[in-house]
Formats: structure tokens, sequence, C-alpha cells
């Protein structure tokens, strides 16, 4: 099953808004009735990158790259970069994948590769 990540498009002015918001940042009459939600593409520039090391216990790792990364739509998205020597710039892709494991739950976010 392919997993998704979404965005939402305001019906009223077509605003594209992600993370979700219950008012639409461009018209800023709408209710949180109002949206469609777009899955976001998985292609994108990468933007900015960093380098956690300080990571709480349950990630059981020792270090954790994050990127901030522009989608083909405009949309800017944070997820975890598992990608060797990250360039600004460089394109990458993302994939819906577990990010982090609880005793019973799996969270799942946006990780990007080289593309």
């Amino acid at each position: 099953m392919k997993r998704e990540i979404y965005a939402y498009r305001c019906r009223r002015c077509g605003e594209l808004h992600y993370p979700y918001r219950m008012v639409c940042r461009k018209c800023r009459e709408n209710d949180h009735n109002e949206f469609d939600p777009e899955p976001l593409p998985r292609e994108g520039i990468l933007v900015t990158h960093t380098d956690l090391y300080a990571l709480p216990a349950v990630f059981e790792i020792r270090k954790l790259g994050l990127g901030i990364v522009e989608l083909s739509n405009g949309v800017r998205i944070t997820g975890q970069l598992r990608v060797e020597e990250p360039k600004i710039g460089m394109k990458v892709r993302g994939e819906v994948e577990v990010v982090r494991s609880e005793m019973y739950s799996d969270y799942y976010g946006m990780v990007f590769y080289e593309a």
C-alpha cells in the first residue's frame, strides 16, 4: 500500500496549504470544511539541511539528517534526509516511510533520497 502525505487546497481561492490550516492564509474567509486534500509530489530541491546528534532514546540511532525540501508544486516540507553528502540545490525524491517506532505504534513521515 502506497502511503501519501497531503496538502490542502482552499476551494475558494485555490491556495495550497501544508500542513493543514483551519483558515486559508490567502483569502482568510475559509473554514475547516472548505479544503480539498491533495497528495504532495515526491520530487523536489533541497533548500537546507542539518544533522541532529542529541536524539531521544526512542530513535536508537546516533545521527539523524533533516532537510527542508521545496517540492515541485512549491510547497516546502521538512523530512528525514538519507543522503551521504547532501548539497543545497540538489534534486531529491521522497518516500513516505516509518520514521519512528514505539511499542505498538509506527509514525510515518517523508524520507528524502538523492534523485
